[in-house]
């Protein structure tokens, strides 16, 4: 078995153009019905503002398989400490023998997370998208604006989060990318002059409004991963052009669908095309330059599988490690 920490795994593992069609094989995976994954089992601990997850998936074929364990305590930034954690185990497919156990502190969830956000920009808004609106101003927001910078040729950026003093630094944070940044007033300011929208925080409420929303915007809404969170007013869901989750399963239950379904807005018997079978082909999302997409991302179990698996193989081809 093969320990491995943190450190061992940022040396190899980073947020780039490698791990894209990584992650989109995963999606495929799903979308083609290749794939074993149980529904996600969370608990939350609500005094102290926390959920942690367990996550899981086996594709048909590969010789190994991960179960992953994320927490997110939202306070902790107060404490001077991140605010997500976690492990992955990845276990033989023949024997569930233990292979490796990944200490990466919640990082390669972080990674593969901001991943598919840059996966559903390219497949979903336009091309010729050069300016993102961040809700948000955590890890996965930082994240998410490193991704698409992978996919779209984007030249400014407008922010808006709750507190002000974290937008600010946010911004500051990001100077070296030499990329206009702007601090929105609000929500509504920040859609009325962005191509590009992804939602990043832990809201019960909405932040979000349909008339808010330009034609021809694509909005990724990644942080409703959990029934009680909601980022978007649920008639975005039904006035969309067309709406992608990453698995409509889980999308039902925790996405921003579920609070669509809940409001009879949107029937529990509808069925949409999920990211992977948008990968597969195109045509099936983005249909002209007006159209409104959002791609609802809670965060899937094949995602941590490919990604562990990655790290693992690149990892012992390197000698890193500590072996047991």
């Amino acid at each position: 078995m093969l320990i491995l920490k943190k450190k061992d795994i940022i040396q190899y593992v980073t947020l780039n153009e490698v791990l894209i069609p990584i992650i989109e094989e995963a999606f495929i995976s799903l979308s083609k019905g290749k794939t074993v994954m149980p529904p996600i089992m969370r608990i939350d601990i609500e005094k102290y503002h926390g959920e942690s997850d367990v996550k899981a998936a086996y594709v048909e074929g590969l010789d190994s398989f991960a179960i992953k364990i994320a927490s997110g305590f939202f306070d902790n930034p107060k404490l001077g400490l991140p605010s997500s954690n976690g492990l992955m185990v990845l276990l033989d497919s023949e024997t569930g023998v233990i292979k490796s156990v990944l200490l990466d502190e919640g990082y390669l969830t972080d990674t593969r997370t901001a991943i598919a956000g840059a996966i559903a920009s390219k497949y979903l808004s336009n091309q010729d998208s050069n300016t993102v609106g961040i809700i948000g101003a955590g890890i996965q927001a930082r994240l998410q604006l490193k991704a698409i910078l992978l996919v779209r040729k984007i030249n400014k950026i407008n922010i808006w989060a709750r507190d002000q003093v974290k937008a600010t630094q946010f911004v500051d944070s990001l100077k070296d990318l030499k990329i206009e940044i702007n601090i929105s007033q609000s929500c509504k300011d920040l859609a009325s002059v962005s191509d590009i929208i992804i939602t990043t925080t832990p809201s019960k409420k909405p932040l979000l409004e349909f008339d808010w929303i330009k034609k021809g915007t694509h909005i990724t809404a990644m942080g409703s991963d959990a029934e009680q969170k909601n980022e978007l007013h649920p008639n975005i869901i039904k006035l969309c052009d067309t709406y992608v989750p990453d698995s409509q399963h889980q999308t039902t239950i925790l996405g921003e669908l579920n609070h669509a379904i809940k409001e009879n807005l949107i029937s529990p018997n509808d069925k949409f095309n999920d990211l992977g079978s948008i990968i597969i082909d195109p045509s099936l999302g983005r249909k002209n330059k007006e159209d409104i997409t959002i791609c609802d991302l809670t965060g899937t179990g094949v995602q941590d599988t490919a990604i562990a698996r990655y790290t693992y193989n690149i990892c012992k081809k390197n000698n890193l490690g500590i072996k047991i």
